[in-house]
């Protein structure tokens, strides 16, 4: 009866459908397939075009002989000669003008010991204990942690667990040399790089920027040589390990046959705030503790056994505007104390900065097929005054995973709203999100690795890695996949736990302390 009664409401008219509330499925479905035509069809415009002309030329050839072809190549020796040798001039031309290949060898994230765990309900306790809080601030900071998408693994320093907390520069350097060092001495190990054999070294912490810089201590640590090309970028904040790469793309155009080590971390000991401003506050809910290495070369013998290869970087700077300069902030409160503080205004001026960066990736790695549907809407919303909705891109078309900074559950939820991505394109972003919070410009590390222990990367896969910072800016890279990623092979922060993975992250999570 069930059965009949669907057959009876689907052979209803469409008006009569809509009448009655019901979703016309058959429609959503044939304009999903129209779609999908359409974008094979302007995909392969090119090769359909060519294949009639191929046609014919073979035809053509077809009704000479051999020794027909032959008389006619003989009486044209010095125009082939000549003609081949342009050939081979023009290729030599272009391949030494072209940029080099930048490939990613591996990467690695650290993953703090138990004794780093910092639960919500810990975190709850040592912000009641610490007696700087007001009764006001602590309900505020149990509400954003409720809402905030965190489980109860993420990982804080140890000075931030002390009673009263201990803020030195002691703590901090040593916050700083256990997650840069954990995730450098894991990277090494796994590629049988040297140390020495690295020339350039770029190392971004936005707040903990001390004096020698941490690349002089990672100089210092593993004894790198004294020719060593060295950075150290601060106060560009949880898009800084986008900005790393970039900076290391371009040094190694430059420096052939290189190594280069980026290291992308964030110090929380000396930036905790212990104020009553509000917009201070969310930071210490959002902010956990880690950090990652990244090893890069130019070197054509390792790209056999690199994982990745970097296809684009695009960076978006909207600092010119006040309202996005001003959005992510450090200053002091109205009782000289400092803090971070977030603009209510941050969703908006990111969402504006993202539209800027895909305009100038989209022609990049968007299939033509978007590309034309995007550039007639914008002809007809700009030319023609039409009131339509702009097209948004299906950028599922252009790759197949996405690594979106874990800055926050409202972050994501709008990107994957905008995006139009599915729950499991945003999996890696979420479960990241859960497990190790907000690490700032490591985050998209494990996200990737994320991917890489569910065993998703094939090869020839594309990945986009965005992420958004102080200043205001959005930066995005593309990687390619050498190769597929075993994951009985890779030792990374999730391997040991990954069978427990996804877990179902409610919108509220009562908190008890």
């Amino acid at each position: 009866m069930a059965d009949e009664k669907n057959k009876s409401l689907l052979s209803q008219p469409p008006l009569e459908r809509e009448k009655n509330n019901l979703p016309n499925t058959f429609l959503s479905v044939k304009l999903k397939y129209v779609k999908l035509g359409y974008h094979y069809f302007v995909s392969n415009a090119m090769y359909l075009m060519l294949m009639p002309v191929l046609c014919m030329m073979f035809a053509h050839l077809s009704t000479f002989t051999v020794d027909e072809l032959w008389n006619k190549l003989k009486f044209n020796l010095v125009t082939a000669v000549l003609f081949s040798t342009s050939i081979v001039l023009t290729a030599t031309l272009y391949f030494m003008s072209c940029p080099r290949k930048v490939y990613l060898v591996d990467f690695s994230c650290y993953k703090p010991g138990p004794s780093h765990i910092a639960s919500r309900e810990l975190f709850m306790q040592l912000s009641a204990a610490s007696e700087f809080f007001t009764e006001q601030s602590l309900a505020f900071q149990k509400k954003i942690l409720e809402k905030s998408g965190y489980g109860e693994m993420t990982y804080a320093p140890k000075g931030l667990m002390h009673v009263p907390p201990d803020q030195s520069m002691a703590e901090s350097w040593s916050e700083s040399e256990m997650v840069m060092f954990g995730a450098i001495d894991d990277l090494l190990s796994k590629t049988g790089v040297k140390p020495r054999d690295i020339g350039i070294l770029v190392v971004n912490s936005s707040l903990f920027n001390p004096t020698p810089s941490l690349s002089a201590r990672i100089v210092n640590h593993y004894k790198l040589r004294g020719n060593i090309l060295s950075y150290n970028l601060g106060g560009m904040g949880c898009s800084a390990g986008i900005i790393s790469v970039d900076l290391a793309k371009d040094l190694l155009q430059v420096h052939p046959n290189s190594y280069a080590l980026v290291v992308s971390t964030e110090n929380i000991t000396r930036n905790w705030y212990f104020g009553n401003d509000r917009s201070m506050l969310v930071t210490n809910c959002l902010f956990r503790m880690g950090a990652a290495a990244v090893l890069l070369s130019n070197r054509i013998f390792d790209r056999r056994r690199s994982k990745y290869q970097l296809m684009h970087t695009v960076r978006t700077h909207k600092g010119a505007d006040d309202k996005s300069f001003n959005c992510v902030l450090q200053r002091e409160d109205d009782t000289q104390r400092v803090g971070v503080s977030l603009s209510k205004d941050l969703m908006v001026i990111a969402g504006e900065a993202l539209k800027t960066n895909i305009t100038t990736l989209g022609p990049s790695v968007l299939p033509v097929s978007e590309q034309l549907l995007f550039f007639v809407s914008l002809v007809a919303k700009k030319v023609f005054k039409m009131k339509i909705k702009p097209y948004i891109p299906d950028f599922k078309l252009a790759f197949e995973h996405f690594c979106i900074h874990a800055g926050g559950r409202g972050v994501l939820d709008e990107l994957e709203k905008n995006l139009e991505l599915t729950e499991w394109h945003m999996e890696p972003s979420r479960m990241t999100l859960y497990r190790f919070g907000n690490t700032s410009s490591s985050s998209l590390w494990y996200e990737l690795a994320y991917s890489e222990a569910k065993g998703r990367i094939k090869k020839g896969d594309r990945i986009w890695q965005i992420g958004f910072g102080s200043g205001f800016k959005c930066n995005s890279a593309v990687w390619r996949a050498m190769r597929a990623i075993d994951p009985a092979k890779e030792k990374n922060p999730w391997m040991d736990e990954i069978d427990g993975f996804p877990v179902r992250v409610p919108k509220v999570a009562p908190l008890v302390y």
